[in-house]
């Protein structure tokens, strides 16, 4: 038996429909990327389940894009996002990878175990509000751990407007405080490192069994990836609910955005340093290590501020230097290929 989507089921907004013409209205059929496999897309519409093939005709994608297809299934064109989640590659490797497009908020996942960290949850919070998204910073294993309370409040201290909540995912009644940002219409993606019970969230929130969980190590609290894709799951209430893999690494690029409005306190006290170009280490004039000195905000704040706008600023200009490298490359061949033919007509 076909299992028939409806469009706002699926997360279809008017800021989609906005963007069609009527031509595309009447002849092509709207689809939402579900999961992405090695060698095609899995697509939900109002049609059902469908594939794309993946080839080099495509543009970028990413679960969660809304793309255009014809009367024959076969890709037209991908619809301009929401927002867009993206990191440059784990590894040596200079790529940028795409993670998830057209979310609305984004559970940041965090452990109350060896695994917590403030500035771990500040880095998710840059690349979610980069995106535009809403951030909501769930707390889990709640049910192990004397005090949840205690580091509620140091989270909540990152900024008073922020949303935190600690829960016992594996209790649905302790998990209900977030089904409010899972109503019909809304896509929520779970970001966050292995082993912080991600998987085990999902499956409450879902209110079944959708992806396998497994203990992280007693030794250091390292998790296991559990789950190796990213997948669209439809939540019984009516939202969308996106899973990606534990990330070992989140390297931030093209970020400054999201890093000031995470910051916000010190990018404030940035704009008032005598000097433009100021590194708020020794200059005279800082007004954020005047700050620093007066208790106004903490050291280590600054130090992660600092990482990450360095960060940030020297992947994308690597990957910024290697798209420049690929476009020279790619001028070399076509006129490779120009002279060739120019040379055979010639003959």
């Amino acid at each position: 038996m076909t299992t028939i989507f409806r469009l706002s089921q699926l997360g279809w907004k008017p800021f989609f429909q906005q963007q069609l013409s009527l031509e595309e209205l009447s002849g092509y059929l709207p689809a939402r990327v579900a999961a992405q496999h090695r060698t095609q897309f899995e697509l939900y519409s109002e049609q059902g389940r469908q594939t794309l093939h993946i080839s080099p005709n495509l543009p970028s994608l990413a679960v969660g894009d809304w793309v255009l297809l014809d009367s024959h299934g076969v890709f037209y064109r991908a619809l301009e996002r929401l927002s867009c989640f993206s990191r440059k590659a784990a590894g040596s490797r200079v790529s940028e990878q795409l993670m998830a497009a057209n979310v609305d908020t984004v559970f940041v996942t965090c452990s109350l175990n060896q695994n917590f960290s403030l500035s771990r949850i500040e880095r998710y919070l840059a690349l979610t509000r980069e995106a535009k998204a809403e951030a909501f910073v769930v707390l889990t294993k709640a049910d192990l751990f004397d005090d949840p309370d205690s580091l509620v409040n140091q989270v909540q201290a990152l900024d008073r407007r922020l949303l935190v909540e600690a829960v016992n995912a594996l209790d649905r009644q302790s998990t209900a405080v977030l089904q409010p940002w899972c109503r019909a219409g809304s896509t929520v993606a779970v970001l966050g490192s292995s082993g912080v019970g991600k998987s085990t969230l999902i499956n409450s929130l879902m209110g079944r069994p959708v992806q396998q969980a497994k203990a992280a190590r007693d030794d250091d609290d390292r998790g296991r990836h559990t789950t190796t894709a990213r997948s669209l799951h439809l939540i019984p209430d009516g939202g969308v609910l996106l899973d990606t893999p534990g990330m070992r690494e989140l390297q931030l690029s093209g970020c400054e955005a999201g890093i000031d409005e995470t910051f916000a306190d010190i990018s404030a006290l940035a704009s008032q340093c005598r000097f433009t170009d100021c590194q708020h280490q020794d200059e005279p004039g800082c007004a954020v290590q005047a700050a620093l000195q007066a208790s106004l905000i903490d050291q280590r704040r600054l130090t992660n501020y600092l990482k990450l706008m360095r960060e940030q600023a020297r992947n994308s200009q690597t990957l910024a230097e290697s798209r420049a490298k690929d476009r020279s490359l790619s001028r070399y061949y076509r006129k490779v290929l120009h002279e060739s033919v120019k040379l055979k007509k010639g003959d």
